[in-house]
């Protein structure tokens, strides 16, 4: 029986490169949501439908129609868990790109209704949050005891993403980040303590600030013999990560708190990216490092990914836990971050068949 998956906020360009990621690696058939009519794609698995997240029973009643909710319409930050709500009352598995700590919390309150209801809920799973998580694990794994994380990204220009993408960088500024630092929650500024890191090419040594991602508080819940966890985040070409350094600690705090301020920062600055977009690219990369002990001795185990296009590997990342969940591979009834669903050697797989490369090496 041909499975039927519901991608919410679908036309945009991470909900699309989901969309395209099903289409290829599934035999599913695909309904696309968006506030304003589709255009036709010529692709028989493909539907279009006008939803507004507001309109509750119109979105009830498109979620009790299918397999699996792909939730793509953020900024998370604005958003309730009601979608993941009506999924575990219809007994629909669900899987969102969510980005922030505050919806991350919201979500994972279900935990215990989607274990009952036997739904299996996945958040973060794009790129970062998301590929990044389960290339943590799959470095933890390598050690006895496991004591440091360090988590890096890179994006280039937009990342091929829209205008949402900008309203997220400038949103995580807002409050100061609750870390955790040498065993205990430590207050981190946004966007502070630069640390210039070495990338794989065509990236190098670039600068990666504090900022706040919901695998801060994740991972430690994940791997509890882990004392810190450093996220780390930065822009190319560098000028942009000094403007951002600017919003974070020189603009006034009530500015930084005015729905208005961000979307007037998030336009401007897809602008610019579209100037510098032909020059900069528009890729991604990733750096986990993991320190900890290993047969009785200290050691760093290091794993990078570079992907040309950062909304592309985003749609690999959620379409990749897409396709275990319609096959029947992956089933973990509760509401999980990636990292607690994903096994190791199923994350490999679905990387090999998208032609992901993770590269690793002992520091």
């Amino acid at each position: 029986m041909t499975k039927r998956v519901l991608i919410l906020g679908g036309r945009g360009r991470i909900g699309s490169s989901v969309a395209k990621d099903l289409l290829t690696h599934t035999q599913a058939e695909v309904t696309i949501t968006g506030r304003t009519p589709g255009n036709r794609t010529g692709d028989s698995r493909v539907q279009h439908l006008v939803l507004d997240l507001a309109d509750v029973e119109k979105l009830k009643k498109a979620i009790a129609s299918t397999d699996l909710v792909v939730h793509c319409a953020g900024p998370f930050h604005y958003r309730d868990a009601n979608v993941l709500k009506i999924c575990i009352e219809h007994g629909v598995n669900y899987v969102d790109v969510s980005d922030h700590r505050s919806y991350t919390s919201k979500a994972l309150i279900y935990n215990d209704a989607a274990v009952s209801a036997g739904v299996t809920a996945i958040v973060n799973t794009g790129i970062f949050p998301g590929i990044s998580n389960s290339m943590v694990r799959q470095g933890v794994e390598q050690f006895d005891t496991p004591e440091k994380i360090h988590l890096s990204y890179l994006v280039s220009g937009s990342g091929g993403a829209g205008v949402t993408v900008m309203r997220t960088t400038f949103l995580g500024l807002q409050q100061p980040i609750e870390a955790w630092i040498d065993g205990k929650w430590q207050t981190v500024k946004p966007y502070s303590q630069r640390e210039n890191l070495d990338f794989p090419p065509p990236y190098g040594r670039s600068g990666v600030y504090w900022f706040d991602m919901p695998e801060t508080f994740t991972l430690p819940h994940a791997f509890p013999s882990v004392k810190t966890v450093i996220t780390k985040f930065g822009s190319v070409p560098d000028f942009y990560n000094h403007l951002t350094w600017i919003a974070a600690h020189i603009f006034p705090k009530q500015l930084m708190q005015q729905k208005s301020a961000i979307e007037f920062l998030a336009h401007v600055s897809h602008f610019m990216t579209d100037v510098t977009n032909p020059f900069s690219g528009i890729g991604v990369t990733v750096r986990s490092e993991i320190t900890g002990q290993k047969d009785d001795k200290i050691a760093t185990f290091c794993s990078t990914l570079v992907h040309e296009n950062t909304a592309v590997a985003s749609g690999c990342g959620t379409g990749s836990i897409a396709q275990l969940l319609l096959d029947g591979k992956l089933k973990k009834p509760g509401v999980s971050p990636v990292e607690e669903a994903l096994p190791t050697d199923l994350f490999e797989q679905t990387m090999q068949s998208r032609s992901i490369d993770i590269s690793h090496e002992w520091l």
